[in-house]
């Protein structure tokens, strides 16, 4: 392949993915704004008009905002690659740094953090002014430059070994770099797992012992009927940041643990409580998260062998604008470009995320009752004013969870 018909292959790759994204999201605008009138009929007990259209305007407004982030993210790639941008950020960190090495780690860095600090005003303007105007953001200005500088510390603390380490690999480990730097990417990511929540998450979040004794004994009890243990269960400040609510388990091996979020707890009784945690074990019991895990592990091995191949193609580099043909670029470039050419894998993985939300909530509906779940759910939905009505084809590329009332109409037969 010449560098001309891959540049002309790229172009197209991402004006598809670009349009298509752009396309979905007017076809979900337009779903909203047609169902924003009436509550859909499964919900009118339970859903005030007043709700349902705050939930549509809060879609829409995210849906837009996303429209110009995507428009923003295509400009910036071109800007990177095909502009010159990665090429000239390389010519400066050879002129800076003797070692390749040194060389490759640098210009990595410098292009994700040229990356954050131009997209830091959509995450600005998502938080302060988005989620403040739906009553959704708690958090002050100050806190979250706080959470920036306190993630990219732990970025670099942990990142920048990983990264020094499959550069090394790249350049020394010989034909089969990508297989140990695949065993090195899964030990780390093990890793990640294992500490996130002794030590990860309480840099960010306070987590207190659940105090409730009654509410204790009856998710004891739970845990017990699943045969889930774990090492405690904790109340997260998460009305410190968001007024959104949620619930969760984390941890790898010993150090799992059950986490509730303080504004899920405070709106929902005991009784829906534990039909959100049982769900939650439905992940656990159906091996989600390992599946997941394999899954990712086994995406990530292909990936790395790709890359493997890519980086001995003159035509890789000079397709996407960049001279400078090195390890690094070659890992760099092919990162950035991956999430155009993997665009329509998204409905599939969707899917497969949607199977496993299903079968969760039938393993909650054999562990507690069904109408209690449900309950839940229509609170959550309301509390975190999510759409009732999603465009179909809109949804099919993007949730990770069923629509509202294809779950709720999937419990109500269990």
């Amino acid at each position: 392949m010449s560098a001309a018909q891959f540049t002309f292959i790229f172009i197209v790759a991402l004006a598809f993915a670009t349009l298509a994204k752009l396309w979905l999201a007017r076809r979900h605008l337009a779903h909203i704004a047609a169902h924003r009138a009436a509550v859909p009929e499964a919900f009118r007990e339970k859903i005030t008009l007043g709700d349902h259209q705050k939930a549509a305007d809060y879609t829409s407004a995210k849906t837009r905002f996303a429209m110009l982030g995507d428009l923003f993210d295509a400009v910036l790639l071109l800007a990177f690659t095909l502009a010159g941008g990665i090429q000239f950020i390389a010519g400066l960190c050879g002129a800076w740094f003797g070692s390749p090495l040194a060389q490759g780690v640098a210009a990595i860095v410098a292009v994700l953090l040229l990356s954050s600090l131009l997209e830091l005003p959509f995450s600005l303007y998502r938080t302060f002014v988005i989620e403040t105007r739906f009553g959704f953001n708690k958090m002050t200005l100050a806190l979250y430059l706080l959470d920036a500088l306190k993630s990219m510390l732990l970025g670099a603390a942990l990142g920048l070994p990983l990264l020094f380490g499959v550069l090394w690999m790249m350049e020394r480990a010989g034909g089969y770099w990508w297989l140990y730097a695949w065993l090195a990417w899964m030990a780390f990511n093990l890793l990640i797992l294992f500490i996130y929540p002794s030590f990860i998450a309480p840099l960010f979040n306070k987590f207190t012992p659940l105090q409730d004794e009654a509410m204790k004994a009856r998710i004891e009890a739970l845990l017990g009927r699943c045969g889930f243990t774990a090492q405690g269960l904790f109340v997260m400040d998460g009305s410190k940041r968001s007024a959104h609510g949620n619930a969760y388990f984390t941890g790898f091996g010993k150090t799992k643990r059950i986490v509730f979020f303080d504004t899920l707890l405070e709106r929902l009784s005991g009784n829906e409580v534990e039909a959100v945690l049982a769900h939650e074990l439905g992940h656990f019991k159906n091996r989600h998260v390992m599946k997941r895990i394999a899954a990712t592990f086994a995406m990530s091995l292909g990936f790395l062998w790709l890359l493997g191949q890519l980086m001995q193609a003159g035509w890789f580099y000079d397709g996407l604008g960049v001279r400078t043909h090195s390890t690094a670029l070659a890992l760099l470039l092919f990162f950035m470009i991956l999430p155009v050419f993997s665009f329509s894998l998204q409905p599939l993985l969707s899917a497969y995320s949607r199977k496993h939300e299903f079968e969760a909530d039938a393993y909650a509906a054999r562990q507690t009752a069904a109408p209690d779940m449900v309950s839940a759910l229509v609170k959550l939905y309301q509390d975190n004013a999510a759409t009732l009505t999603p465009d179909p084809l809109y949804s099919s590329f993007y949730d990770s969870h069923p629509p509202a009332a294809a779950r709720i109409a999937h419990l109500q037969t269990l």
